[in-house]
């Protein structure tokens, strides 16, 4: 246990029971410091209060169970070996099964071992569970692991190799925890009041050893709120960045648009002329515009971009619309081009999978401004790709 009270910054090798063989197997995961393992959250977490007695199981629900292996030993099976256990709680027993991992497995759980157990109940000669998650408990007199919450966390194949398991790095993460500073709350007692928020140490606290579920729905709760919160201030903080940096404001709205309006043979809903309007007023203004249109699979998206598109060729200025896939990509193309056509506006698809001469072809008219709309996926962000406008 450390001597003085750690802090953030600490790495990792400088707690007793890490060393350089773990801090290696820390690091390639990604936690290197105190808070990087504070903020390595459990996969979940075990509710001792809603254990089942495996005499009163029932064959199709998923359960916890905890009890004692009363036997364990690899099985052959028609193809390969297979690990089997055979745990009881006093009261019933149960079989545990698993097919794959069958040699680490035999190393891992022995007779005597009391493990907490998680799966789907099934019935083959007994009740049994194929693959049941499972995490190693000691006796009731280690504080660490047997509160009513028990925390299970991912091991990796790195922190495997050095014998640490889901038990060992809790009672790690409690080293720490004791050990740490006061955290001075980044929000103030009055918005954590109004927010309904438990304050930061009591979240990084109990999202490792909650004494009770509603300790841990409130560091969740917590945690969450602080993981949108900063997420939010950061696209914020990027929106206004954007705002700062100029660009050509697009504000006339050519012939082109009304020929394209007027050729559909259907009337544009209230919805799509208003987010038009939007688009048409952020685009009018002197800096980019950063926005998500969503809607519906039919709800008319792709005619609110093709008059977007539209705008911003009667501004003089070239078009690139990127898809995610070459499909999508040419099923915009040739929407995008049947529309366009009308407005004498000349589409071009540019793909991975297009032929070199016809590639150069685009590349050239696209730079030379005799392709106003080009339609692609990544191959539109290539170095040799370039616009005249």
């Amino acid at each position: 246990v450390p001597d003085k009270a750690l802090s953030f910054s600490t790495s990792l090798q400088s707690i007793k029971g890490v060393g350089p063989v773990r801090a290696d197997a820390f690091s390639a995961i990604g936690i290197n410091t105190v808070l990087d393992l504070l903020n390595y959250y459990p996969r979940k977490h075990l509710d001792r209060t809603t254990v089942s007695p495996i005499s009163k199981l029932r064959v199709d629900t998923d359960v916890t169970v905890i009890g004692k292996v009363q036997a364990a030993d690899l099985r052959k099976g028609k193809r390969r070996q297979y690990f089997q256990a055979i745990l009881s709680d006093g009261k019933g027993s149960i079989t545990l099964t698993w097919f794959n991992g069958a040699r680490y497995l035999k190393k891992a759980i022995k007779v005597g071992d009391r493990l907490a157990v998680s799966g789907k109940v099934e019935f083959f000669n007994g009740f049994q569970i194929v693959h049941p998650e499972y995490d190693k408990l000691k006796t009731d007199e280690d504080p660490v692991n047997s509160g009513s919450v028990i925390p299970l966390y991912s091991i990796s194949a790195e922190l495997n190799k050095t014998k640490l398991d889901s038990r060992s790095l809790r009672r790690l993460i409690k080293i720490i925890s004791d050990s740490l500073k006061e955290i001075p709350d980044h929000f103030s007692p009055e918005f954590c009041k109004k927010n309904e928020l438990t304050h930061i140490n009591s979240a990084l606290r109990n999202i490792h050893f909650a004494d009770s579920e509603s300790e841990l729905n409130e560091a969740v709760h917590r945690l969450k709120f602080d993981e949108h919160f900063f997420l939010q201030m950061l696209m914020a903080l990027r929106k206004s960045s954007i705002q700062k940096t100029g660009t050509k404001a697009l504000n006339k709205t050519g012939p082109q648009v009304k020929l394209i309006s007027d050729s559909l043979d259907f009337e544009l809903t209230d919805a799509q002329k208003r987010v038009i309007k939007e688009i048409k007023d952020n685009m009018a203004r002197p800096y980019s515009m950063n926005r998500l249109l969503q809607g519906d699979v039919g709800s008319g998206k792709t005619i609110v971009s093709v008059l977007a598109a539209a705008i911003a060729v009667s501004n003089k200025v070239q078009v690139a619309v990127m898809a995610p896939t070459e499909i999508l990509a040419h099923q915009h193309f040739e929407s995008f081009k049947k529309h366009m056509e009308i407005a004498h506006i000349t589409c071009a698809i540019l793909v991975g999978g297009t032929a070199t001469k016809e590639r150069e072809s685009i590349l050239k008219s696209l730079a030379d401004g005799g392709i106003n709309i080009i339609i692609g996926t990544h191959a539109l962000i290539q170095k040799d790709v370039a616009f005249k406008t």
